[in-house]
Protein backbone atom coordinates (compact mmCIF):
# COMPACT_ATOMS: atom_id res chain seq x y z
CA UNK A 1 0.00 0.00 0.00
CA UNK A 2 1.62 3.49 -0.66
CA UNK A 3 0.44 6.45 0.90
CA UNK A 4 0.31 9.82 -0.47
CA UNK A 5 1.23 13.27 1.20
CA UNK A 6 -0.76 15.91 -0.92
CA UNK A 7 1.05 19.48 -0.63
CA UNK A 8 -0.14 21.74 -2.95
CA UNK A 9 2.10 24.75 -1.87
CA UNK A 10 4.43 23.12 -3.28
CA UNK A 11 3.51 22.90 -7.15
CA UNK A 12 5.54 25.53 -8.20
CA UNK A 13 9.01 23.31 -7.52
CA UNK A 14 8.01 20.94 -9.51
CA UNK A 15 6.12 22.64 -12.51
CA UNK A 16 8.83 25.43 -12.30
CA UNK A 17 11.79 23.78 -14.65
CA UNK A 18 15.38 25.26 -14.76
CA UNK A 19 17.23 24.27 -18.30
CA UNK A 20 20.58 22.89 -17.24
CA UNK A 21 22.02 23.36 -14.01
CA UNK A 22 19.71 24.77 -11.35
CA UNK A 23 22.53 25.83 -9.02
CA UNK A 24 24.48 27.18 -12.22
CA UNK A 25 20.95 29.04 -12.78
CA UNK A 26 20.89 31.03 -9.13
CA UNK A 27 24.55 31.59 -9.49
CA UNK A 28 23.47 33.58 -12.43
CA UNK A 29 20.65 35.13 -12.15
CA UNK A 30 21.36 37.47 -8.83
CA UNK A 31 18.44 39.93 -9.74
CA UNK A 32 15.70 36.78 -8.89
CA UNK A 33 17.72 36.12 -5.55
CA UNK A 34 14.43 36.63 -3.68
CA UNK A 35 12.57 34.58 -5.44
CA UNK A 36 15.03 31.73 -5.40
CA UNK A 37 15.24 32.20 -1.85
CA UNK A 38 19.45 33.04 -1.69
CA UNK A 39 20.27 34.20 1.74
CA UNK A 40 23.42 35.30 0.42
CA UNK A 41 26.09 35.22 -2.29
CA UNK A 42 30.17 36.74 -2.68
CA UNK A 43 32.36 36.26 -5.58
CA UNK A 44 33.10 32.45 -4.55
CA UNK A 45 29.94 31.04 -3.00
CA UNK A 46 26.12 31.81 -2.50
CA UNK A 47 23.44 30.22 0.27
CA UNK A 48 20.19 29.26 -0.44
CA UNK A 49 17.32 27.91 1.18
CA UNK A 50 16.71 24.05 0.89
CA UNK A 51 13.72 23.67 -1.31
CA UNK A 52 12.98 20.67 -0.23
CA UNK A 53 14.05 21.20 3.77
CA UNK A 54 14.62 18.03 6.02
CA UNK A 55 13.99 20.94 8.75
CA UNK A 56 12.76 24.89 8.94
CA UNK A 57 15.82 26.48 8.34
CA UNK A 58 18.36 24.47 6.38
CA UNK A 59 19.82 25.76 3.69
CA UNK A 60 23.43 25.22 1.27
CA UNK A 61 26.52 26.91 0.45
CA UNK A 62 27.21 26.33 -2.85
CA UNK A 63 30.23 27.28 -4.89
CA UNK A 64 29.30 29.56 -8.14
CA UNK A 65 31.85 27.07 -10.13
CA UNK A 66 30.19 24.22 -11.49
CA UNK A 67 31.68 20.94 -10.79
CA UNK A 68 30.60 17.86 -9.21
CA UNK A 69 34.13 16.83 -8.17
CA UNK A 70 35.24 18.01 -4.36
CA UNK A 71 38.64 16.92 -5.27
CA UNK A 72 39.42 19.66 -8.40
CA UNK A 73 37.64 22.61 -6.19
CA UNK A 74 39.58 25.68 -5.89
CA UNK A 75 41.46 25.64 -2.46
CA UNK A 76 40.80 29.15 -1.85
CA UNK A 77 36.78 28.41 -2.65
CA UNK A 78 37.06 25.18 -0.60
CA UNK A 79 38.35 27.44 2.61
CA UNK A 80 35.80 30.14 2.04
CA UNK A 81 32.89 27.53 1.81
CA UNK A 82 34.33 25.98 5.23
CA UNK A 83 34.51 29.98 6.82
CA UNK A 84 30.73 30.20 5.60
CA UNK A 85 29.64 26.85 7.06
CA UNK A 86 31.03 28.03 10.68
CA UNK A 87 29.67 31.47 10.19
CA UNK A 88 26.20 29.26 9.13
CA UNK A 89 26.59 27.19 12.04
CA UNK A 90 26.34 30.32 14.77
CA UNK A 91 23.52 32.27 12.87
CA UNK A 92 21.68 28.56 13.00
CA UNK A 93 22.54 28.47 16.99
CA UNK A 94 22.50 31.18 18.38
CA UNK A 95 19.78 33.39 16.02
CA UNK A 96 18.12 30.54 14.64
CA UNK A 97 17.76 29.17 18.46
CA UNK A 98 18.89 25.25 16.88
CA UNK A 99 20.32 22.83 19.14
CA UNK A 100 22.69 21.39 16.95
CA UNK A 101 23.11 21.35 13.22
CA UNK A 102 24.04 18.67 11.06
CA UNK A 103 26.85 19.40 7.88
CA UNK A 104 26.97 17.46 5.02
CA UNK A 105 27.57 16.68 1.45
CA UNK A 106 26.38 13.96 -0.58
CA UNK A 107 29.12 13.64 -3.45
CA UNK A 108 27.59 11.99 -6.72
CA UNK A 109 24.53 10.04 -7.59
CA UNK A 110 26.16 6.89 -5.71
CA UNK A 111 27.03 9.06 -2.62
CA UNK A 112 22.90 10.37 -2.00
CA UNK A 113 23.36 13.80 -3.76
CA UNK A 114 19.94 14.91 -5.18
CA UNK A 115 21.47 17.49 -7.65
CA UNK A 116 25.16 15.42 -8.46
CA UNK A 117 26.23 17.71 -11.30
CA UNK A 118 27.22 20.59 -8.95
CA UNK A 119 28.31 20.25 -5.26
CA UNK A 120 26.88 21.70 -2.69
CA UNK A 121 26.92 21.51 1.01
CA UNK A 122 23.69 21.35 3.34
CA UNK A 123 23.69 22.97 7.20
CA UNK A 124 20.33 21.46 8.66
CA UNK A 125 19.42 23.07 12.01
CA UNK A 126 18.66 20.43 14.82
CA UNK A 127 16.62 20.15 18.22
CA UNK A 128 16.36 17.91 21.18
CA UNK A 129 13.61 15.50 19.76
CA UNK A 130 12.62 16.99 16.10
CA UNK A 131 12.55 13.35 14.81
CA UNK A 132 9.41 11.25 15.25
CA UNK A 133 7.49 8.68 14.69
CA UNK A 134 6.31 9.95 11.32
CA UNK A 135 9.83 10.07 9.81
CA UNK A 136 11.01 7.38 11.78
CA UNK A 137 8.34 4.88 10.43
CA UNK A 138 6.43 6.44 7.96
CA UNK A 139 9.70 8.06 5.84
CA UNK A 140 7.90 11.27 5.87
CA UNK A 141 8.82 14.55 7.13
CA UNK A 142 6.66 17.37 8.55
CA UNK A 143 7.56 20.67 7.93
CA UNK A 144 6.09 22.57 11.26
CA UNK A 145 5.85 26.66 10.00
CA UNK A 146 5.88 28.53 6.92
CA UNK A 147 8.58 28.25 4.54
CA UNK A 148 8.60 32.02 3.93
CA UNK A 149 8.32 33.15 6.51
CA UNK A 150 11.44 31.22 7.57
CA UNK A 151 13.88 32.71 4.60
CA UNK A 152 12.70 36.39 5.53
CA UNK A 153 13.79 35.29 9.59
CA UNK A 154 17.19 33.79 8.48
CA UNK A 155 17.81 36.33 5.86
CA UNK A 156 17.12 38.97 8.17
CA UNK A 157 20.41 37.28 10.85
CA UNK A 158 22.48 37.12 7.43
CA UNK A 159 24.26 40.71 7.84
CA UNK A 160 25.04 39.55 11.49
CA UNK A 161 26.64 36.17 11.15
CA UNK A 162 28.03 35.99 7.79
Amino acid sequence: MEDILYAPWRDEYVTKKVEGCVFCHISSNKQDDEEMHVLYRDEHCFMVMNKYPYTPGHFMIIPHAHTDKLEELNEETWLHMSALAQKGVRLLKEGFGANGVNIGMNLGRAGGAGIAEHIHMHLVPRWQRDTNFITSIADTRVYSTDFERIYKKIKILVPKYI
